[in-house]
């Protein structure tokens, strides 16, 4: 569960970014461990999201098997329904698996 705090300046846009460089996960075809890093930047309205439900939350995915574009998608739908934002933009960066390096954005508007 990912808990919130009220935004202590809600009449003020303004932009918080969170860097979260120890996403880990599953490949669902592999088995093996994916290796990434989740960027989260938002305007909040109401509320806030409190960083250690958050390291609790994406701590979850560790063992799932799951594609980069699921769990993107999935992070964003799960962080929109907690804090309600104006607006938040989510990245996954995704280390070189074959040679091949994955970036996923995502982004959301009220």
């Amino acid at each position: 569960m990912i808990e919130t705090f009220d935004n202590p300046r809600p009449q003020r846009d303004y932009e918080i970014e969170i860097v979260c460089p120890e996403f880990t996960s599953v490949c669902p075809k592999t088995g093996q461990p994916d290796f990434g890093t989740i960027t989260i930047n938002y305007c909040p309205d109401k509320f806030c999201i409190e960083l250690k439900s958050l390291k609790y939350y994406l701590q979850k995915f560790r063992d799932q098997g799951i594609f980069y574009e699921f769990a993107v998608n999935q992070i964003l739908d799960d962080l929109v329904k907690a804090c309600e934002p104006r607006k938040m933009r989510l990245t996954g960066s995704f280390t070189p698996r074959g040679g091949i390096t994955t970036t996923v954005k995502v982004e959301f508007t009220k």
